[in-house]
């Protein structure tokens, strides 16, 4: 069965709510994807799936498809990957076991940011993070915006300069899994493990190579060719990799907050020819 379409449908495999580092909630999400013109949807907040449920509902009031996703933390040679889930069973009980773990991971973390911080003596620094996550795990940018309000520095980004941001005080190293267990649970869980944005990793041509190699041979089916915000030139070197290592392509906005027009919901630079789209390999395949 193919899910029902418009002739030229707009599709975005990665994007964030509230349920981890996003602005918007999982709802307003979907109803400005739809503003937007997607017409089908990957919520794809990090090591949780808290958000699915209310996007659904969402997407089936404003006629959007709803992909379902996950963006899942790990390590490879002792660098933080990433890697999307798509079109996994939200019910299957070994994945919900795992991303409890992850959560927890994420919840050591977050203590350990604020232990990090209780120098700047922002009272309430976890709690009032929390609340900006609304009750879920917070992330750097959550207690970025606590330093903002607490009038430490007047920017996020000064934050993340002085703070969070690399080599900081507060950029706290969470103990994630293996590249190729985090693969192995969306397999299980019959879904697809996609290679988020690999050019944001800041990895060398030669490493990027071979982070996409043991990616494919963990059981990776997937890399995300087309990302927001990217150049032409990282555009065609993604879609080289994914030719090399016969991945699909998959392509996301990464959307996190409104505002910035270089990572919108929907805005994403055409798909190279000749690449095998994720989305025709999802259990209801989508065409185009």
């Amino acid at each position: 069965m193919t899910i029902p379409q418009d002739p030229k449908p707009c599709i975005d495999l990665h994007c964030h709510s509230t349920a981890s580092d996003g602005a918007l909630t999982p709802e307003d999400l979907v109803a400005r994807a739809a503003e937007q013109g997607v017409s089908h949807l990957a919520l794809t907040d990090h090591d949780t799936i808290a958000g699915l449920a209310q996007a659904r509902a969402r997407g089936q009031e404003l006629g959007l498809s709803l992909i379902t996703g996950v963006e899942l933390s790990c390590v490879w040679r002792s660098h933080t990957i990433h890697v999307v889930g798509l079109d996994f069973d939200e019910a299957d009980p070994a994945f919900l076991e795992a991303l409890a773990q992850q959560n927890e991971n994420r919840w050591q973390r977050a203590r350990l940011i604020a232990d990090k911080l209780a120098r700047l003596k922002v009272d309430g620094l976890l709690e009032k993070a929390t609340a900006l996550a609304g009750g879920d795990v917070p992330g750097r940018p959550h207690f970025a915006q606590v330093l903002v309000n607490a009038e430490v520095v007047p920017k996020t980004a000064h934050a993340f300069k002085r703070y969070l941001g690399s080599g900081k005080p507060g950029d706290v190293k969470a103990c994630w899994p293996e590249l190729s267990e985090v693969v192995q649970w969306i397999t299980d869980a019959g879904g697809i493990a996609v290679l988020a944005h690999p050019r944001k990793y800041r990895l060398t041509a030669t490493r990027l190579r071979e982070l996409t190699a043991d990616f494919r041979r963990a059981g990776g089916r997937a890399i995300e060719v087309s990302v927001s915000g990217q150049s032409s030139g990282d555009l065609g070197f993604v879609a080289e990799l994914a030719r090399r290592e016969q991945l699909l392509a998959s392509q996301g906005s990464d959307f996190h907050f409104p505002g910035a027009p270089w990572c919108e919901l929907g805005r994403i630079m055409k798909m190279p020819e000749g690449l095998e789209p994720v989305w025709h390999h999802f259990r209801q395949p989508v065409s185009a």
